[in-house]
């Protein structure tokens, strides 16, 4: 279980601050998931020139030299954008965009929720759940 501070809405918040941080967080979320598209993106592309090296190899040994050369010299260990593998794609968008995300999300969050994560979502569940209902319970 979480040792988390309860998500309560500190003193003087208003709605329309409480709307707006969920609506970074959920901002952050979205790219979180872009990021996670990226790592895909790059572990796919990798099985995908291990899967090309093998092919190569196979038609090298089914005597088409000339093929599996052409396949190893233009192809297997090409930059996927000029000048970058997949890693460093990551690794770009991490330094350059990412993070820079995440610390205004928690730039904004520390400023006016007092660092306090998922206000909007806390008090959503208070407002759908039904008091005294197995499965509804607010804590732990």
């Amino acid at each position: 279980m979480s040792d988390r501070v309860e998500h309560r809405r500190p003193a003087g918040v208003d709605d329309a601050t409480v709307e707006a941080v969920g609506a970074l967080t959920e901002a952050l979320e979205t790219t979180e998931r872009a990021r996670g598209h990226l790592f895909e993106f790059h572990q796919l592309t990798g099985s995908g020139d291990a899967k090309l090296i093998k092919a190569a190899q196979l038609l090298r040994d089914a005597g088409h030299t000339a093929l599996a050369d052409g396949l190893e010299r233009h192809l297997i260990g090409r930059n996927v954008v000029p000048g970058r593998w997949t890693f460093q794609l990551i690794e770009d968008y991490e330094d350059t965009y990412y993070s820079v995300f995440r610390e205004w999300e928690r730039k904004v969050r520390d400023d006016l929720m007092g660092g306090v994560a998922h206000v909007y979502e806390a008090e959503m569940k208070e407002r759908n759940t039904t008091s005294g209902e197995p499965g509804h319970e607010l804590n732990p």
